[in-house]
């Protein structure tokens, strides 16, 4: 028997993506670097107030709804795209095609899980129909993203920053300490460059708290199989075989 737990505090990761939302925005880790150093000059650090601000939120489950419940209390105005809408968000946003959020928006946020029909949703033409000077943050899957894309939109300023917590070659590299080595993923690396991009290592869900409910989940699953031979969060219907290293994430 093969069982998931199928979610766990939301709550986590939207407050992380509103985290690198604030970090991005205002520079702090600029700042923080900046003030270890002794300097305490502004330049370059100028931020934009997002009371007012319009968020783009891609995906609408329970991260996404969290994510649009938080920004909406900074006084934002949310729109959100998905195939399939959810009742939760009334009273906190507006539901629009993609042709619209994305133009529309100060602040992209991606929310969505990684299938066929969302994999670089965030593509070269996504992109250059995002506002001028749109931020962008990715706290969901790495595959959302054409990296590529990202750069070029970076170097030609039509992007104001990025955060992502995740990447779509992150397989061979999160999780593990390589401070010691040479990291070969050029693309990776060319990213890492810019001083208004901030890259974390797919930490979002990791609070005490969500890991709490992933074991006490976990726990279910097995005390459920154990007393009735099944489980309700069971995977074993659904499965089929998969290389290892073919996995989009380690430890999956």
């Amino acid at each position: 028997m093969v069982a998931n737990v199928p979610s766990y505090s939301p709550e986590a990761v939207a407050e992380f993506a509103v985290a690198l939302i604030q970090t991005l925005n205002r520079n702090t880790h600029r700042a923080y670097n900046r003030a270890r150093e002794g300097n305490f000059a502004l330049d370059g650090l100028l931020g934009r107030t997002l009371h007012g601000k319009t968020v783009g939120i891609i995906g609408t489950g329970k991260i996404g709804i969290a994510t649009a419940r938080i920004m909406k209390g900074f006084g934002c105005r949310i729109l959100a795209y998905d195939p399939y809408p959810s009742p939760a968000l009334e009273g906190i946003g507006e539901y629009r095609g993609l042709e619209e959020v994305l133009p529309e928006s100060d602040i992209i946020s991606l929310h969505c899980p990684l299938m066929d029909s969302t994999r670089r949703i965030i593509d070269e033409d996504a992109l250059a129909k995002m506002k001028p000077g749109a931020m962008l943050i990715n706290t969901s899957r790495g595959g959302l993203v054409d990296t590529r894309a990202v750069i070029r939109a970076l170097k030609t300023q039509h992007l104001s920053g990025v955060a992502l917590d995740v990447y779509e070659g992150e397989g061979a590299l999160f999780y593990d300490d390589h401070s010691g080595e040479i990291i070969h993923d050029d693309v990776l690396m060319r990213l890492m460059t810019f001083h208004n991009v901030i890259v974390t290592g797919h930490q979002a869900f990791f609070t005490q708290e969500a890991l709490g409910e992933i074991a006490e989940c976990t726990l279910r699953n097995i005390d459920e199989f154990v007393v009735t031979g099944t489980c309700g969060n069971s995977l074993t219907k659904d499965l089929k075989l998969v290389r290892r290293d073919s996995l989009p994430v380690r430890g999956v």
